[in-house]
């Protein structure tokens, strides 16, 4: 029926209710075929010409960023998103092996959607029910996986800066302001950065010329360490995915009295691994864990977690707003939200993760990460055998550092921005033993041995140039 002359026309659609499912659908077609569209242009890992061009193409997409008159849901979609996806870098190509940036998995994806349409906000039990329940049950299932303990817990955070805040907020809380952090020259820079935030005195550095924290000094450390302590471990390192030896390290701090905090943001998920888990012995004596599922995980951002024993460890962060968690309400038994976050507003990140666990299982997981750890192997077997390469060390987990043998670092860091620049492919770079390395981050575990010696082949052909 068509409205008379002069009403105004309706509100535009939405996500949710009886009717979003519908409006949604015939949107989702114009955004996949962006995307698609999107990444032919691009026809690579990223864009080529630099910043220059790809300013130029996303500002002469955009236009008048708020015009007076719209252009419709469709030309919208299709003009920003076909934007956005050329201009990509995009870690589902092998050639986009920088940092620790994973190519999401579809069916997460998927579960995203479902997230953003209902929009529920996990800071309070009557924005999302059903969420809420899905937060505490995975949670809870999640932190076991690593503490073999009565009441487990974790909670979901922006990412490994945020859950590392949050493990060095509660040892404050519990050990006062003059708590000292102490961590490796190896760590985060988000843990020396939380002590300030913090107020917490200038942390503690150990020296690690070997790229994992030694025992030994950090036994002299906690030596001449007075009052409370809290080391902070890592378990993959960002440079070169390294593991410190936790158990000893563990044993050390139980001696010395000091907590241990590990950040586990990379290398956490091995533990569903047979053939990796290994490799995080003396993990479960941690008095907090850093998980990342945005990095071996394979998940959208942001799926970070912080695990502690036991979730009374968690009450520090008890709060109260009257318009969300009222005394009466929470006695009643509407569960109280406000506890698990610093953040008010936040959303179901663990939907995607519950249907990640659920359509892959345990061995389905343990199958990708097994594959993305051989693919890392297999990358630096080719460049130790190669006689212009060579390799810093073999993985620990999917970081692989080396170098042509015919460059020095200025050389080395220059090949590095050709291969940005023209589009070619997307490597890091990290310094160990006083020299630069260039850095390939293997998550995708689609890579094959052609996609890898095709990498090789493109890095031999840039370093003769």
């Amino acid at each position: 029926m068509t409205p008379p002359p002069g009403t105004p026309p309706p509100p535009p659609p939405l996500a949710g209710g009886h009717g979003g499912a519908d409006a949604l659908r015939p949107l989702l077609d114009t955004v996949l075929d962006a995307l698609r569209s999107g990444a032919a242009e691009r026809d690579g890992p990223l864009p080529a010409g630099g910043p220059a061009p790809v300013t130029a193409r996303v500002t002469a997409a955009l236009g008048e960023v708020l015009p007076t008159r719209g252009s419709g849901d469709h030309e919208a979609l299709r003009t920003l998103v076909h934007t956005l996806a050329a201009g990509a870098a995009d870690p589902a190509d092998p050639l986009c092996a920088a940092h620790l940036h994973c190519p999401p998995l579809a069916v997460a994806v998927a579960a995203d959607l479902a997230a953003a349409a209902l929009n529920p906000s996990m800071d309070s039990w009557d924005q999302a029910p059903a969420a809420s329940t899905i937060e505490a049950l995975l949670t809870r299932a999640l932190a076991a996986e690593y503490y073999d303990t009565p009441h487990p817990d974790a909670l979901v955070t922006t990412g490994g800066t945020e859950a590392n805040q949050l493990a060095l907020l509660l040892a404050r809380e519990r050990h006062g302001p003059r708590l000292t952090v102490v961590h490796g020259a190896n760590a985060h820079h988000s843990v020396p950065r939380s002590a300030w935030l913090l107020g917490l005195p200038p942390t503690v550095t150990v020296p690690t010329p070997a790229g994992v924290l030694d025992p030994a000094r950090l036994a002299e450390t906690l030596t001449r360490a007075g009052g409370p302590v809290l080391v902070t471990a890592t378990a993959g390192t960002t440079d070169a995915g390294l593991v410190d030896p936790l158990e000893p390290l563990a044993d050390l701090c139980r001696q010395h009295g000091a907590e241990l905090h590990v950040d586990a943001a990379y290398g956490g998920l091995l533990q569903l691994s047979p053939h990796h888990r290994h490799k995080l012995t003396g993990l479960s004596h941690a008095h907090s864990i850093t998980l990342d599922l945005h990095k071996l995980g394979w998940q959208p951002v942001a799926a970070g977690l912080l695990a502690v024993p036991d979730t009374h460890l968690l009450a520090p962060l008890g709060h109260q707003a009257d318009y969300l968690n009222a005394t009466d309400d929470t006695e009643a038994g509407l569960p109280d939200l406000l506890g698990r976050s610093l953040r008010t507003t936040r959303r179901p990140d663990i939907l995607k993760i519950a249907v990640t666990l659920r359509s892959l299982g345990r061995d389905g997981l343990a199958r990708i990460i097994d594959l993305t750890c051989a693919a890392a192997q297999h990358l630096a077997e080719l460049l130790e055998a190669h006689p212009a390469f060579e390799l810093h060390a073999h993985p620990t987990i999917s970081t692989v550092l080396f170098r042509p043998t015919a460059m020095d670092d200025e050389q080395l860091a220059g090949l590095r921005r050709t291969l940005l620049l023209d589009g070619a492919a997307v490597l890091g770079r990290a310094t160990a033993d006083g020299r630069l390395w260039l850095k390939a981050t293997l998550l995708n575990p689609h890579t094959t041995a052609g996609d890898l010696d095709t990498l090789v082949t493109l890095l031999e052909g840039s370093a003769h140039r």
